[in-house]
């Protein structure tokens, strides 16, 4: 059952399919209505954007005012939106409470990348990253999950980016930190939007339960693990839930997603000039993605204001895609997105973050 809203109206939107349908039907029946409406309700919520039970025009206006006592729809409200030089667009979505999340609409050739946030702030404290500046707040539910796919869908529609065709689950927050709500907004992704599996990645810095967890799915979800070293020691200094999943437990977890079959990894390598990018790494790098059959994205760090660190040399970057080619692995470098519009991931919250306490 998703969590009711601030009126205490149950969110539908944060409802998977069956328990939507079936909740509905309930509704309905108890008002003397036929089921079929439970249908029309659910094809409004999946197949078009509309923000309220208002819009829903094919259910008498008796239908709409009940639903609309009982229940919400989770849209999100646009806070500010940017859009950079080569298309990123980029949202910052507040939710009922006041709480700021980002998403990040990323085009590319017949592609267009919505990357979602499953939390307000972070708690994983990564040192690269500008989202664990603001601190944690607190989890999203589904239905805020959800809504960022629905919301950002209505805008590329109205904005001429054409249909989202892949989710990342790389925004702000760990999603294996708040599996009680990301496992049902998976569910009502795939089966209540219709975004297949594969093209659905789920991001995680290494919670080891959570990708046990995801694992077991029948689904093919894919997942990307943000790496960022090879070696111990290194990772622990870049990211500190090292210490608590070290990377040799880590890894075995690794292998058993691999094992599940047909759930391709992804490792996340944010290069940084002179902190993660020696020569010496790159075959570590590579024999780690070789083992998992992973494919390897090569990220320049994109600069954030309080930390003092630049991206790697486009030298330094190419002789890591030389060494992981050499060993057979998939690799690409990522071609750093919307950096006149503060893209990485966070900065737009913590900017608004700063201006509120001014």
């Amino acid at each position: 059952m998703a969590n009711p809203g601030p009126s205490g109206r149950t969110d539908l939107l944060g409802l998977v399919p069956d328990e939507l349908l079936a909740e509905l039907e309930r509704h309905f029946t108890a008002r003397g209505q036929k089921a079929f409406r439970a249908r029309q309700v659910g094809r409004w919520i999946y197949e078009t954007d509309v923000p309220d039970f208002e819009a829903m025009t094919d259910l008498p206006a008796a239908e709409r005012a009940a639903l609309a006592e009982r229940y919400h729809i989770g849209d999100m409200v646009l806070d500010t939106a940017k859009v950079s030089t080569d298309r990123t667009a980029k949202h910052l979505w507040k939710l009922h409470d006041g709480e700021l999340v980002e998403s990040v609409l990323i085009p590319a050739e017949d592609r267009l990348t919505l990357c979602l946030s499953s939390q307000a702030g972070c708690a994983m404290g990564c040192t690269f990253c500008a989202t664990g500046w603001s601190g944690f707040r607190r989890h999203l539910t589904a239905g805020e999950i959800a809504g960022q796919y629905r919301a950002s869908r209505r805008w590329a529609a109205e904005n001429d980016y054409g249909p989202i065709t892949n989710i990342v689950y790389m925004g702000m927050g760990e999603p294996l930190a708040n599996r009680s709500a990301v496992h049902p907004s998976l569910t009502i992704l795939n089966q209540g939007f219709g975004v297949g599996a594969r093209r659905i990645t789920v991001s995680t810095v290494g919670v080891v339960p959570g990708i046990q967890e995801l694992s077991q799915r029948p689904e093919q979800f894919k997942l990307a693990l943000s790496l960022h070293s090879p070696v111990e020691e290194l990772r622990r200094q870049l990211i500190p839930l090292e210490k608590r999943w070290p990377l040799p437990e880590l890894i075995r977890a690794l292998k058993a997603f691999d094992a599940a079959g047909g759930r391709r990894i992804t490792f996340e390598y944010t290069m940084i000039r002179d902190v993660n990018d020696a020569p010496e790494l790159a075959p570590l790098l590579a024999d780690l993605a070789f083992d998992l059959h992973a494919f390897v994205n090569l990220i320049p760090f994109n600069p954030i204001p309080w930390q003092d660190w630049g991206p790697s040399t486009s030298d330094r970057i190419r002789h890591f895609e030389r060494v992981l080619r050499d060993r057979g692995v998939d690799v690409a470098v990522r071609e750093p997105r919307g950096r006149d519009i503060d893209a990485a991931c966070g900065q737009l919250r913590a900017d608004a973050l700063v201006q509120i306490s001014e």
